[in-house]
């Protein structure tokens, strides 16, 4: 088995009043060489928006983009006529495949948002943009990760161009689930929303981010209760559509 740790402590930041976000990979102005994607996952933002304020309409293309709420409500329109609120519990996905614009805004006058934003490469180009979003109150569990988002439109959760699948779990202190990578050639970035947990024997605790490949299947424990995002993805680049 092959890892790569990122403490919480070492991502980018950037403060731009408005909005608060941290970087486990090189974004806007933050560059890191070493730090430019784990596999086809290119980019991971923990962003907190204030009350009222958000992104205005802004263009992307040929990208698979997820948005995970935390607390709060998040307000989208997109050129594709849809105008909705993802809020916690939600799991929100477009492919923007030949190009679309959106725009995102903190719902509430009164508290903050904060939502996770990722970016997957996809594994085919100028695909017609789509829209998709669930609530996990149906299909969570305790204590057992459960997936979120595949590359199937008929399994559970939504959909994406690529060889990916999310799975989330909320774990009581001193509980533990073991996960089996699902394609030969993927990893798998663990990602640490709340408390501390041992992956493999690996010490992590929240915000940290875990990279493991090169392996057929983990085991995770909680040693405080605790809340964890897996995003399994291809490894090799030459997956990325053309």
């Amino acid at each position: 088995m092959k890892s790569v740790l990122h403490k919480a402590g070492t991502r980018g930041h950037a403060d731009h009043g408005w909005l608060n976000s941290y970087h486990t990979f090189s974004f806007a102005g933050y560059h890191d060489p070493e730090r430019m994607h784990f596999g086809v996952l290119r980019v991971l933002n923990d962003d907190q928006v204030a009350p009222g304020r958000g992104f205005g309409t802004h263009p992307h293309d040929n990208m698979e983009i997820i948005s995970i709420p935390l607390e709060g409500d998040l307000e989208h329109k997109d050129s594709m006529g849809n105008t909705t609120t993802i809020k916690e519990g939600d799991v929100q996905v477009m492919s923007a495949g030949t190009g679309i614009q959106h725009s995102e805004y903190n719902k509430n006058n009164d508290q903050e948002v904060k939502f996770l934003q990722i970016w997957v490469f996809p594994n085919q180009r100028n695909v017609e943009p789509r829209y998709d979003q669930i609530s996990i109150r149906d299909i969570e569990k305790k204590n057992a990760f459960y997936q979120v988002l595949s590359p199937n439109p008929e399994d559970e959760g939504v959909w994406v161009h690529q060889d990916a699948w999310f799975h989330l779990g909320k774990f009581d202190a001193g509980t533990s689930d073991s996960y089996r990578i699902k394609k030969e050639g993927n990893g798998v970035y663990a990602f640490i929303l709340d408390g501390e947990v041992e992956i493999d024997g690996q010490k992590l605790e929240k915000r940290d981010g875990f990279g493991i490949w090169d392996t057929d299947s983990f085991n995770c424990k909680a040693t405080t209760d605790s809340r964890i995002l897996l995003m399994e993805v291809p490894m090799s680049l030459d997956t990325i559509g053309r």
